[in-house]
C-alpha cells in the first residue's frame, strides 16, 4: 500500500510496522516540535542546576547527571507519541530506525554544568538521510535559542543571526578548541600553530561555541570528537552554515549525521580552508 499523499512512512523496527507520519507544514512544523523540546529541556536544565544533579561518570569516563537523562527519555517519550516512525540517536539513550533522525545532545558542557558553571546548552537536530535539515540550541542560562531550517537563514530568539568576516589573524578573531587525552585524533599541535593567529579559548561545550560562530563572536571551532560525536554537530551544521558559515570533518569533508564521525571543523567559511589546513599539516593521512 502506498502511503497517503503529504505523508512520509518508514518501517520502525521498535514497533514492527510500518508508520506513518503527517508532514503538514513539513520543516516548519518539525522545527516548532524542536523548539518545544528545547525549552522543556532547558526547564530540567535549570531545575537540577543549583542542586544535586546526581553528577556520576559513565563506562567512558565521562559525566552523566539527571538532566541528561530526564532530557533524553523526554525526547524519545514525545518521539514515539508525535512521530513514531522517526528515531531518536540521543547520547545517553536510542529509540528505533529510521531515515527520519532525530540527533540530541541533552546537556552538552556537563562537565561544567556538574560543576554548578553555566556553559552547557541542549542541542537537538533532524537528521534526514544523513543531512541535518532542523537544528536547535537552547542555552537555559542566558534564555538564547538558536534556530535554523535548512534554506530559511539560522536565528537568535527570533532575531537573523549570521556569522562574522573576520580573518584568523584579526585583532578580533577569538576560536575555540576541544582537545582530551582519549580522542582518536591528535590536534594539539595543529591548535599551538592555530594559536599564533586567533586567541583560543576553551569554553567548556562545542556546541556553545559553535553558536558563537553563528552569531558572529568566534571565527572558529575545531573539534576532534569521534564516536557518537554526530550528537555534538548535528545542529550545530545546519545553523552554522544557515548564518554563512562551513561545518566539515577535520579532513575538510562532508559527512553524515546519523551516526560517529570524524571531528568537525565550524568556521566563519571565510577562514575554513586555513584552519583546514593547519590542521591537516599535523594529522596522520589514513583517515
Amino acid at each position: 500500500m502506498k502511503p497517503p499523499r503529504y505523508y512520509h512512512y518508514s518501517i520502525n523496527q521498535k514497533v514492527g510496522k510500518v508508520c506513518y507520519n503527517k508532514i503538514g507544514d513539513s520543516m516548519e512544523e518539525y522545527l516548532e516540535f524542536a523548539k518545544e523540546i528545547a525549552l522543556y529541556a532547558g526547564d530540567i536544565m535549570r531545575k537540577y542546576f543549583q542542586e544535586d544533579n546526581g553528577a556520576n561518570y559513565k563506562y567512558d569516563e565521562t559525566i552523566v547527571t539527571k538532566a541528561d537523562t530526564e532530557i533524553n527519555a523526554y525526547l524519545i517519550q514525545k518521539v514515539k507519541e508525535t512521530y513514531p516512525a522517526h528515531s531518536v540517536d540521543g547520547e545517553e539513550e536510542q529509540f528505533g530506525h529510521s531515515d527520519y533522525v532525530w540527533v540530541c545532545d541533552p546537556v552538552d558542557g556537563t562537565a561544567m554544568y556538574a560543576r554548578h558553571l553555566p556553559v552547557a546548552v541542549f542541542s537537538l537536530a533532524l537528521v534526514v538521510n544523513g543531512a541535518p535539515k532542523v537544528g536547535v540550541v537552547y542555552d537555559p542560562f542566558t534564555d538564547s535559542l538558536y534556530t535554523a531550517m535548512e534554506g530559511h537563514g539560522a536565528y537568535k530568539n527570533g532575531e537573523k543571526i549570521t556569522v562574522n568576516s573576520w580573518r584568523l589573524e584579526d585583532k578580533q578573531s577569538v576560536s575555540n578548541f576541544d582537545m582530551w587525552p582519549k580522542a582518536e585524533y591528535n590536534i594539539y599541535d595543529g591548535i599551538k600553530e592555530l594559536g599564533k593567529k586567533t586567541y583560543l579559548v576553551a569554553v567548556g561545550s562545542v556546541i556553545r561555541a559553535c553558536m558563537c560562530v553563528a552569531s558572529g563572536d568566534f571565527t572558529a571551532a575545531i573539534f576532534p570528537g569521534t564516536e557518537h560525536k554526530n550528537c555534538d554537530i548535528a545542529a550545530a551544521k545546519v545553523i552554522v552554515e544557515e548564518a554563512g558559515g562551513k561545518v566539515t570533518s577535520l579532513f575538510g569533508e562532508e559527512q553524515r549525521y546519523d551516526k560517529s564521525i570524524k571531528g568537525a571543523i565550524i568556521s566563519n567559511s571565510l577562514v575554513h580552508d586555513e584552519v583546514l589546513d593547519t590542521i591537516l599539516a599535523y594529522l596522520p593521512t589514513i583517515k
